[in-house]
């Protein structure tokens, strides 16, 4: 069965919450454009199909239909606050470009926003961090990108938004970014084929 409008109230719930978490950390114009693709025909029809109420309908779209998610491809490749957006792959590889700061800080804030709409009442500071620490490992994210969200997620469990604000946050995104490559080149997709060369 669909449900549309808990769907609706879902979406409009989450991003009230990245805008006004947006705010805090100094990105609220970009704030302003989170999800719009939510709303376009291909996304909601099929997230209100695979609506819940407690999860992504992506999972829920994945697990009925053997892991692919039609949700997912439309939705990653048109938002840049996520990882998928900023991969690529070439002979063989996967290539994870840094996301530039405005996404990643964007992330940070959808982490959140998702965590709150998703546990409710039950939500405490430590959820962000606790489901990072789970998942990143399965995300193709370049290392640098990887550091600073887990930065700033940390930072929040401990003290919220007090550490969080713009100036200190962009330098502290870019010492991290200066520590790392700008494109991670990941080689471990095919352990049992021997990988072309690059050029």
């Amino acid at each position: 069965m669909s449900h549309p409008f808990r769907h609706l109230l879902t979406v409009m719930k989450h991003r009230h919450l990245v805008i006004k978490h947006g705010w805090k950390m100094g990105i609220f114009f970009q704030a302003l454009r989170h999800d719009l693709s939510k709303y376009s025909y291909t996304e909601f029809h099929l997230s209100a199909k695979y609506y819940v109420g407690n999860h992504s309908p992506v999972y829920e779209e994945r697990i009925r239909n053997e892991y692919f998610s039609s949700i997912c491809q439309h939705h990653s490749k048109r938002n840049k606050h996520h990882w998928e957006y900023w991969t690529d792959f070439f002979a063989g590889r996967v290539l994870a470009k840094t996301m530039p700061y405005k996404y990643a800080v964007e992330y940070v804030c959808d982490t959140i926003s998702a965590s709150k709409t998703y546990n409710g009442k039950s939500f405490t500071r430590d959820f962000p961090i606790e489901y990072w620490r789970k998942y990143n490992g399965l995300y193709y994210m370049s290392q640098a990108t990887k550091a600073f969200i887990c930065w700033c997620l940390e930072r929040y469990q401990e003290s919220e938004w007090k550490e969080l604000k713009k100036k200190s946050t962009k330098a502290k995104y870019q010492e991290i970014i200066s520590c790392y490559p700008n494109v991670d080149i990941i080689e471990q997709l095919t352990p049992y084929k021997k990988l072309p060369p690059l050029k």
